[in-house]
Order: C-alpha cells, then structure tokens, then sequence
C-alpha cells in the first residue's frame, strides 16, 4: 500500500469515527454507509479497529454503534487542556450571572457549529444546543458569526453546499455575513429552536484567527427589552476571551 492509499483509507476510518460522534444516538452500518457514501462492506471494515481500540463500541441490545470508552478520556483530556475552553470558562461563567441566561461556547469543525461547552442559567431555555451536539453551519447566531469570520474560500464552499439550489437564500445570507463582519456579532430569533433568540461574538487569537464563538441563549419574551444590553454584554465578553488567547 503506498503512501497515498494509506491516506486515503486512514480518511474513510475517520469518516467513519466522524459519523457515529456527530449522530448523537446508535447509528446501524447501513446508515452510516448512506450518510459517507462507502460500501457498507468497506464500513463494517473500518468498525473493526475503532471498535478494537474503544473509540466505537457495539450497542448492547441492538445492532448499532456508538461512541467508545475511549471517547470519555478524549472529551476529559479536552475540556481539561483545551486552551480555548480553560481561558473562556471564566469569562463565560461571569457572563451567566451578569445576564441570568445562558452561554454556550462553539467552534466551526467539518462543516458544522459544535458546541464545546454549555453554561446553564437557573432560568428555564428549552434549547437544541447541547455540549457536544452539532447544528449546520448556516442557521442561528452561533453558526453565522463563525461562517462570517472563516476564510472566503472555505465560507463560499459551505454555503455553496449546504444551501444548494437556494440561490436567495445564498444572497441573503451573503448579506447578513456583511453586516456581521462589521459589528463584530451576529444575532438570530427562532432560527434554530423556535421561541428562541440568540447573539452570538467571535473569539479570535494572534492576528485574528478565529477560534470559536461565544453564545448567549434565551425565550425571546424574556428578553424582548434587552437585546441591545446582553449584544453589548456578549460582544465584551468575547472580546476579553480573545485577549486571553492572545497573551496566555
């Protein structure tokens, strides 16, 4: 197997790893073949060494897959070194008793807005964002204020893909990425969860590079009268984690 080969089926492993951890629930072969387009042949040979080193287990009942053991001590090991998580947890923790609701803290991975961390308020928010849960990277504060700031090429390209023949839905979202790159936030009401509205800032380390997003969630009836007090709230909070990145 040459160099070339050996990338590539090392990619369809990952492909594979990818799809059971962004499913949130037991997966089948067959549906992860349909969401990779590999041969469900080709599937259940990459299955065999994630099972082998814990990454993917084997569901207890049923067949399906899931996430391994080996995942626990990857998420552990993440949320106690991630650079970005230990410098915005502080920032994030003040910004929820500040304002009484609650804050997510997301990234652009693969084509999706994946929340790393989620700070609850004791106020109620029905809310689809979870830690660890993945959304598409065109809808809601959190995915517009990352896809705004990522590189032109890479931006065009998922809007391209993930709103393929939406051609005024690709225009309108173009102009809201404008405006978002000149306030430096992004909000959005119902676009996710219905009833819920959300302003969301990016952090950025050395010389602007965007690392992730900082989010405030809320029931749009609660905070009817507040929007312009939290979006000034958020975007100082960001604007402080991406000080702590650049200098710690």
């Amino acid at each position: 197997m040459d160099t070339t080969e050996a990338q590539s089926v090392s990619e369809r492993v990952l492909q594979v790893l990818v799809t059971v951890a962004r499913h949130g629930r037991p997966i089948a072969a067959r549906e992860i073949a349909a969401q990779t387009s590999l041969p469900l042949s080709t599937v259940y040979r990459h299955l065999v060494p994630l099972k082998k080193w814990g990454l993917v287990q084997e569901h207890a009942h049923e067949a399906l897959y899931e996430p391994g053991p080996v995942g626990v001590q990857l998420a552990w090991g993440f949320d106690h070194n991630s650079h970005l998580v230990t410098q915005a947890r502080e920032e994030i923790d003040a910004l929820v008793q500040r304002t009484g609701e609650t804050v997510g803290l997301l990234v652009a991975a693969n084509g999706q807005v994946v929340c790393l961390d989620m700070h609850e308020s004791e106020q109620s928010l029905r809310c689809s964002f979870a830690k660890g849960r993945a959304h598409p990277l065109v809808h809601g504060a959190s995915a517009k204020a990352l896809l705004s700031f990522l590189p032109q090429t890479t931006r065009d390209n998922l809007i391209g893909r993930q709103l393929a023949g939406q051609p005024v839905a690709q225009e309108r979202l173009i102009a809201q990425i404008e405006e978002i790159r000149k306030q430096r936030y992004a909000v959005s009401e119902s676009e996710v969860d219905f009833g819920v509205w959300g302003v969301s800032a990016p952090v950025f380390a050395a010389k602007e590079r965007l690392e992730g997003t900082i989010t405030l969630m809320a029931p749009a009836v609660r905070v009817a009268q507040r929007h312009e007090e939290l979006i000034r709230l958020t975007v100082a909070a960001a604007e402080r984690i991406s000080n702590r990145l650049q200098y710690f």
